[in-house]
């Protein structure tokens, strides 16, 4: 009797695999051991899983879910293995292997070294680029033979790397021919994903995976590139340099009225404000001045510097108003509010001064007629 309890404790009854919460087992071997599986066992199979059986090394049959009787009619190709022309009903040995078919979400993916491409703005650029992606094995007997072979264990991590590795070398070449301009990828998140995903499919395909979902979350530019794009946007926002050397002259007015230092404060400010904009005007006739030699313009001399718009501050009703351009006191001259003793004053004047006093402010005069005489 001893020996018989034995005997079928050997024989395996049920085959199954309770997969642990929080797992990331790819592929569970059935720990057969020196068991051997009886005629008529019970073999249960879960949603999200296949089982497939392998005899000395080759795969014999592949199950889907749900609860199988292990019979001749059930295990077509085992039997034809074993040589079971016309049926079995003794026990017999073989491997199962468990492969999750459950979709494996929220796996990362990115570029570890920056990828360079061709931009029609900028020329060539570097960027980087990661977001996240969802994968599940498709066919289980390929996957077995490709990745799992004799792992009695597989977890994802193990196939990370070669997976990341695969979407970063062909979401590279999607960037590459695609020739997106550096400003638009942003705006082209979905349409990059779609290709890509499209690239990667037959890779993963011939290891028994499909790719479920593709996420591109960033495209980015090095530090030093987004630096340099930056002061771009600023100088397009400055826009007109006359404009903004007014806006410095009216800020440095501001400044000094609250600075003890009175009228030595106002000259110190206007000065900062219309050196720096001399300065960028330097700098822009500079570069304009390349240009013109790089073109076969000789450049023996260089250009006369440009003359900078002299900007007027007028005492109106004992109110400090402008600042004013010389287009603008004259027109005040016109209607009467500016007269000859009327005080302004302008960088570069030690203080204020009647309007017939300044040279660029006399000539207005000169035309404007005297006050209509009182009728007796």
């Amino acid at each position: 009797m001893g020996l018989l309890k034995t005997i079928r404790g050997e024989l395996l009854d049920i085959i199954e695999y309770n997969e642990r919460p929080q797992s990331e087992v790819l592929a569970y071997r059935f720990p057969r051991r020196d068991n051997e599986i009886k005629n008529g066992a019970k073999l249960v199979v879960r949603e999200g899983q296949a089982a497939v059986f392998v005899n000395e090394g080759q795969i014999a049959d592949v199950f889907e879910p749900g609860t199988h009787s292990l019979e001749t009619q059930n295990l077509p190709v085992l039997s034809k293995l074993m040589g079971w022309y016309y049926g079995f009903n003794s026990p017999f040995k073989a491997e199962v292997y468990f492969v999750a078919t459950r979709q494996w979400t929220d796996q990362k993916w990115g570029t570890q070294n920056p990828l360079m491409i061709r931009d029609s703005d900028f020329g060539a650029v570097r960027v980087r680029a990661f977001g996240t992606y969802a994968f599940r094995v498709t066919d289980p007997a390929a996957f077995l033979r490709q990745i799992v072979a004799t792992d009695p264990n597989l977890e994802v991590y193990e196939i990370s790397n070669q997976l990341r590795n695969t979407i970063v070398s062909r979401f590279s070449d999607v960037v590459g021919q695609e020739r997106i301009p550096v400003l638009d990828l942003a705006g082209n998140y979905e349409r990059i994903g779609e290709l890509a995903r499209e690239k990667i499919t037959p890779d993963l395909a011939s290891m028994g995976l499909a790719l479920t979902l593709f996420y591109v979350e960033n495209i980015s530019l090095p530090p030093e590139v987004e630096a340099a794009l930056d002061k771009r946007t600023s100088m397009g926002i400055i826009g007109d340099m006359n404009r903004y050397t007014q806006l410095q002259a009216a800020d440095a007015l501001r400044d000094a009225a609250n600075n003890p230092a009175g009228i030595a404060g106002i000259g110190a400010g206007l000065g900062a404000g219309i050196g720096m904009a001399g300065q960028m005007a330097g700098a822009v006739n500079g570069a304009n001045g390349h240009a013109v030699a790089a073109a076969g313009a000789p450049a023996s001399a260089p250009p006369p510097l440009p003359a900078t718009a002299a900007v007027y501050f007028v005492a109106i009703n004992n109110n400090q108003t402008g600042p004013f351009d010389l287009t603008t006191v004259a027109g005040k001259v016109r209607e009467g509010s500016v007269t000859r003793a009327t005080l302004v004053w302008k960088p570069g004047m030690a203080a204020w001064g009647v309007a017939e006093g300044v040279d660029d402010l006399r000539p207005l005069f000169a035309s404007t007629p005297p006050p209509i005489p009182n009728k007796v």
